[in-house]
């Protein structure tokens, strides 16, 4: 069985609206028609990468080929977890959860984007707390990190909304353009004293755990 040679396939992480696990090939062909249909406003860009100017259909194949990529080069030290996010069996955005040396710094990083139809309903926030809740309760991680461009207010949201603290900032060029990064930092206590979202449940983790570096 597929599951028994890479346990990730079994990893299930639910909200009340939501369910984040690895796509299968129909559901990853589905995220990159999502992808191709527009995942924000073209005006701005989002992503250190500009992945999104490219035409619709190489948007899409970018999509296979970066979780493909995140797979093959998978190792305890240097991880990347592409979550499909689906509410009611469609997949409506990826969540991405990564960590280098885990075992040791007990820290991971935070990613994502929502397909443009399904902006707006709470589902950034819940598809967050939910990886939250995988790192710090399942993983046992200390300290979650993320971080936005000054021009993406609702991404800034989510993760202020979740207790955040500001992290200082990083300038870079993206369009040929410099922009600014915010970075943003969650403790291990912030999350545990800050505010509470949707409840959280996991299946699936235990076998997985040595690929992520975390212990029993």
């Amino acid at each position: 069985m597929l599951n028994h040679h890479w346990p990730l396939f079994g990893l299930h992480v639910r909200t009340p609206r939501l369910e984040l696990r690895l796509p299968d090939a129909e559901e990853l062909a589905e995220l990159g028609d999502l992808a191709a249909r527009g995942v924000h406003d073209p005006a701005r860009m989002p992503f250190n990468h500009p992945w999104t100017d490219l035409p619709p259909a190489e948007r899409a194949r970018s999509v296979l080929q970066y979780f493909w990529l995140s797979l093959g080069r998978w190792t305890a030290e240097d991880w990347s977890l592409l979550l499909g996010v689906f509410r009611d069996g469609t997949i409506v955005g990826l969540q991405e959860v990564c960590a280098k040396d885990f075992a040791t710094l007990r820290e991971v990083r935070t990613g994502s984007w929502l397909g443009l139809e399904h902006h707006g309903q709470g589902i950034g926030t819940e598809m967050r707390a939910a990886v939250l809740h995988l790192a710090f309760a399942g993983l046992g991680a200390e300290q979650a990190r993320s971080g936005a461009f000054s021009d993406n207010p609702a991404s800034l949201a989510v993760s202020r909304g979740l207790g955040y603290r500001p992290d200082g900032i990083h300038r870079l060029v993206v369009r040929g353009a410099p922009v600014t990064e915010h970075r943003l930092r969650l403790t291990r206590d912030q999350w545990e004293t800050g505010p509470q979202h949707a409840e959280v449940t996991i299946d699936g983790l235990a076998p997985c755990l040595p690929l992520l570096g975390a212990s029993a």
